[in-house]
Parts: C-alpha cells; sequence; structure tokens
C-alpha cells in the first residue's frame, strides 16, 4: 500500500529533469503529425510555428501523459479515504455429504430416539441458496495512507510543473528552429544577390574581352566567381530545405508539406538587468525549481509514511445480506466489525524503511541546494552571451558596410579600368563573408536571448517580448 500511495512521488520528479542529449533519442525533436500534406503552401508566423508545437511536440505530450498518469495516482489514493461499498448478489444449486461435514450416522443415531436412523433420511442433500448482500468498509485512522496521500499529491504538483518546464522545453526549441530557419533564408537571399552580380560583371567582362579592353584572365576569374556563388547558393537552399524539415518535425507538420516562413529575423536591444534582478525572477518562475522543491515536498510524505507504520491502524468493514434457502425462507444476516490494528515489533523492517526513505529525501535535499546555484550560473552566463552577442551583432554591421562601400569602390575602379576584376572578386568574397557573419550574428543574439529568457523560467510568457517582436 505504501509503495503505491506514498513513493508514486518518486518516478514522477525525476522525469522531468532528465533531458536527452541526443536529437535522436530527444523527444522534443519529434511530434505527432497532425494534419495530412495539402497542395497549398502553409503560412507560419514564429508564433504560429510555437502553438503548432505546444499542440503536437512529442516531448510535451508525454509530459503531459504524465501528469495525468500521477493524477489518475492521486485519485487511487483518495479511494483509501472512502468507504468501498459494494452490491454482491448470487444464487445457485448445492449439493452437500452430510457424512463428510460431521453428520454421520453415529451423530445422528444419539440425536433421534431409539437410535432408529428415520427411514427416507439421506446423508447426501441438496438446496438452492439465493442471496444478496451490501459489504462496507472504510479506513479511519492510519498513518501511512495520510502520509501517501500527501506524497501523491506531491506528485501530481511535480508532475505538473515538469509539463510546464516541457512547454518552456517546446518554446525554445520551435522557436530556435524558426529563427534558424530564418537565418538558412537570409544566406539564400544573400548568396542569390551576389550570384546575380557576379553573373551581371561577368557580362560586362566578356562584353570587354570581346571588345578588345578586358584580357581573357579576367573573363576566366569572372566566371569561376560565378560558378562559385553558385554553388554557395545551391548550398544555402539545401541548408534551408533541412531546417525547414526540423522545423516542421517539432510541430507535427508533415515532412513533405511545402511551407513558408512569414516573420523576418527580429532585432531589439534588450533592457539591461542584474544578475541578482534575473536570479530573483528565476526563483519563481522556474518550473524545474518548483518542481524539486515538491519532490522534496513528497520525499517528506514518503518518510513521514514510513515512520508512521509504527502508529495503530484503525478501520470498521461490516456487510447486510439476505439469505433465501429452498424450503426455509429468507432470513437477514450482517457483520458490524471494528478493526484496531497495532504493530508490537517489526523494529528491523521499519528502521530499515525509514532511513532509506530518509537517504532520499536527503539527497533531493542537496539537488535542490545545488540547482540553485546552477540557475544562478545559467543566468549570469545568459547576460554574458545576451551582451557579448549583442555586440558582435554590431560589429557585423559595421563590417557589412564597410565592405558594401568597398565594393562600390573597387566597381568603380574596374568600370573606369583603374583596376582588373582581381580586387573585384576579393571584395566580393569579402562582402559575402560579412553579410554571413552578420546573418549568423543575428541568430546567435536571438538564440541567447532566448536562452536568458528560458534560465529566467517566463520564455512561454515573454519570448515575443525578448525578441523584440
Amino acid at each position: 500500500m505504501i509503495a503505491t500511495l506514498a513513493l508514486a512521488a518518486a518516478p514522477a520528479l525525476l522525469r522531468a529533469q532528465a533531458q536527452n542529449p541526443s536529437s535522436s533519442v530527444n523527444p522534443f525533436w519529434g511530434s505527432v503529425t497532425a494534419h495530412p500534406v495539402t497542395d497549398g503552401v502553409l503560412k507560419f508566423s514564429l508564433d504560429d510555428a510555437v502553438h503548432r508545437g505546444l499542440e503536437n511536440n512529442l516531448g510535451l505530450r508525454e509530459a503531459e501523459a504524465g501528469e495525468k498518469e500521477y493524477h489518475a495516482q492521486k485519485d487511487q489514493a483518495l479511494q483509501q479515504f472512502l468507504p468501498t461499498i459494494t452490491l454482491v448478489g448470487d444464487t445457485g444449486v448445492y449439493q452437500h455429504n452430510l457424512a463428510a461435514l460431521g453428520f454421520g450416522p453415529a451423530l445422528v443415531t444419539k440425536i433421534f430416539p431409539g437410535g432408529q436412523i428415520p427411514a427416507g433420511l439421506s446423508f447426501i442433500t441438496r438446496d438452492t441458496l439465493t442471496e444478496g448482500k451490501l459489504t462496507f468498509s472504510q479506513t479511519l485512522f492510519s498513518g501511512p495512507v495520510i502520509a501517501g496521500w500527501r506524497a501523491a499529491g506531491a506528485a501530481q504538483r511535480s508532475a505538473y510543473f515538469a509539463k510546464m518546464s516541457a512547454r518552456g522545453e517546446v518554446v525554445q526549441q520551435v522557436a530556435t528552429a524558426y529563427l534558424h530557419a530564418i537565418a538558412a533564408a537570409s544566406e539564400v537571399d544573400n548568396a542569390k544577390a551576389l550570384e546575380s552580380q557576379d553573373q551581371v560583371q561577368l557580362n560586362n567582362v566578356h562584353a570587354a574581352h570581346l571588345a578588345g579592353t578586358a584580357a581573357n584572365l579576367e573573363e576566366l576569374r569572372a566566371r569561376v566567381q560565378l560558378q562559385s556563388q553558385q554553388q554557395a547558393r545551391i548550398n544555402a537552399e539545401n541548408t534551408y530545405e533541412k531546417d525547414l524539415i526540423l522545423l516542421k518535425r517539432e510541430i507535427g507538420i508533415d515532412p513533405g508539406q511545402t511551407i513558408a516562413l512569414t516573420d523576418p529575423a527580429p532585432y531589439s536591444d534588450l533592457a539591461t538587468a542584474t544578475p541578482e534582478e534575473v536570479l530573483a525572477v528565476a526563483c519563481k518562475s522556474r518550473q524545474d525549481y518548483q518542481n524539486l522543491q515538491n519532490q522534496v515536498v513528497g520525499y517528506r510524505a514518503v518518510h513521514a509514511a514510513y515512520r508512521s507504520q509504527r502508529l495503530p491502524t484503525l478501520s470498521f468493514n461490516g456487510y447486510y445480506g439476505v439469505s433465501e434457502v429452498t424450503g426455509v425462507g429468507a432470513h437477514g444476516n450482517f457483520v458490524a466489525q471494528g478493526t484496531l490494528k497495532l504493530p508490537i515489533f517489526r523494529e528491523a523492517s521499519l528502521r530499515g524503511d525509514t532511513d532509506a526513505a530518509q537517504a532520499q529525501l536527503s539527497s533531493v535535499q542537496a539537488q535542490l541546494a545545488d540547482l540553485k546555484t546552477h540557475i544562478d550560473q545559467q543566468v549570469r552566463s545568459a547576460l554574458l552571451d545576451v551582451d557579448s552577442s549583442r555586440k558582435l551583432v554590431e560589429v557585423a554591421r559595421s563590417n557589412v558596410d564597410l565592405a558594401t562601400r568597398a565594393l562600390s569602390d573597387e566597381t568603380d575602379r574596374v568600370t573606369a579600368g583603374v583596376d582588373d576584376n582581381l580586387p573585384l572578386v576579393t571584395a566580393q568574397a569579402t562582402l559575402a563573408s560579412a553579410q554571413n557573419n552578420l546573418v549568423e550574428s543575428l541568430y546567435q543574439y536571438n538564440v541567447s536571448k532566448l536562452g536568458l529568457a528560458r534560465a529566467s523560467g517566463i520564455l512561454e510568457q515573454q519570448y515575443r517580448v525578448y525578441l523584440g517582436r
């Protein structure tokens, strides 16, 4: 009984904290496909993707199922406090061997006068018995049952926080995948733009070569640059398509469905906050911290359940029934019984159970103390990531501006015949690198802000604010 009621808290509270490092076995990278493939193009904003993820993500589905499971176990624990009433009715034909039951000839001769067995008396009898019975049982007091109820309640609350933590995980996974796909789309656009510029440059150099004003080497350079950029564009498009497939897997969209992302890459500065301010918010909002706090409550209840086995248990049982035997008639019968059960000596078992529960409680209390330090570490690291990635965005933007100006100046020099196209190819490559760095730095900045919101425990509620949407 105690294993069912009290120890129900133990496995529930570990489920939400164990996250698989490999994407192949991490349920948050999968989903339940909710809709078949359609011919049209489904357009998704970031909010749409997050909403789909919260509906269909496999990791969240498992966490929700876990919460329902422990809610059911709490109901089972509640039944131990409630009366159990059953109604039984049956009828049957019974054959009895009176001699086998002790009513043999020797006994009968003592009962009847003269010691003669009456004529026609058979020691094999048959009767039809019909009866109805209403039974009642209830535990009036039991220390383990009370403690088990508390443990089941803590397990249910822990499962709830595990589910809420899973929702935050879904938001982070989906938003990160969406932002990564946006970054990949930006790289595709940059690659196409540079390819168009290289095509124009090749056309110009080819015309100049035909006119005799440009060497064949310059045309070869322009052609190589164009083909290199075409390769970059093909690779960028392939990466973008694979990112879309990953996003669709996380939000329950069939991988064959065509989708389009409608939100551009967001950028906004985040209001500065001190580590102490963010830590205060995290300790109030982090679901894993609240989950572990409920684990402490649950293991305390488990410990109390084992200690309370030394207390007496009081219960009441009874029934009322009506039995009817053929040829005899019907008659009522009942039992009303109160039971007081007091353990006299089970010291070794009781001490062992209590010490084991105390060890589990001490372990969880140590984990809770460590988790608070870990949250502090995560908050400070997230703040550093946000600050450094913001600075990287500023530098990357400056580099794009400088590379764009350098390319423009070099284009003018080549057009004027001052330079050949080798410096122009170098300037184009520099601009392509600067644009890719800007896309990557924007992505890292947004991901770092999501990480800060997750470390604060407010990602699901405020991811729009953190992304500046």
